[in-house]
């Protein structure tokens, strides 16, 4: 791949460019104790789907306990800690430094990332574009809103790289057309790689010369 052919990079929020994955796992955990106590690994199945979804899946018509969810993840979302994926800024200012346009692409809706701009706020102008929930009616895996940052950063799908950590996620940037690369963060490696490759554990020492190189 030559260098000259990439020209925006776009990345899933949780588990790719914050470190939040762990604290989701615990309260789905404590959601699927509640609910699915016969599934020990419900919590890890519903990773990389929105609310939405996971409601239309399993909580179906059961409106008080969809409630009751919402409120509990609100509290939750206000207590939980936004720690960056060890070497993302550094990654995301030698992208700057080329010119490579930038997106976060997010099943998180706008009062989850409203509270991250609360604290961070340099956040924002970190991308040039955020696409939520909100703004997307089609979750991933359908590719909506990763066809949606490119149209908004004027850059044709086949000339960017999306990174992702969920099933979800790399399903929804390969049917856009972009270049996916995962993480390994939520997933392990052995996981993923039944559906994307290359792979990364994090971003540490990685740049957009190794990004080009990773993907050949």
């Amino acid at each position: 791949m030559k260098p000259n052919t990439i020209q925006a990079v776009f990345f899933d929020f949780d588990g790719v460019v914050m470190n939040t994955e762990p604290q989701y796992t615990s309260f789905w955990q404590e959601v699927g104790r509640d609910y699915f106590p016969d599934s020990p690994n419900w919590a890890v199945e519903i990773k990389g789907q929105t609310l939405v979804q996971i409601f239309d899946l399993y909580f179906k018509d059961q409106t008080e306990v969809q409630q009751s969810i919402v409120e509990k993840l609100k509290s939750f979302e206000l207590q939980m800690t936004f720690d960056y994926v060890p070497g993302f800024l550094s990654f995301i200012v030698d992208l700057h430094k080329y010119h490579i346009k930038t997106a976060v692409v997010t099943s998180s809706n706008d009062a989850k990332m409203a509270h991250v701009y609360r604290m961070h706020p340099q956040f924002k102008s970190m991308f040039d574009v955020i696409v939520t929930a909100d703004q997307i009616e089609q979750s991933k895996p359908d590719p909506a809103c990763y066809l949606s940052a490119a149209d908004k950063v004027h850059v044709s799908p086949e000339n960017s790289v999306v990174f992702e950590d969920s099933h979800h996620g790399i399903t929804a940037g390969k049917a856009a057309g972009a270049q996916v690369i995962g993480l390994a963060t939520t997933h392990p490696a052995s996981d993923l790689e039944k559906f994307v490759n290359p792979i990364i554990r994090d971003f540490v020492a990685f740049s957009y010369p190794k990004m080009i190189e990773l993907l050949g």
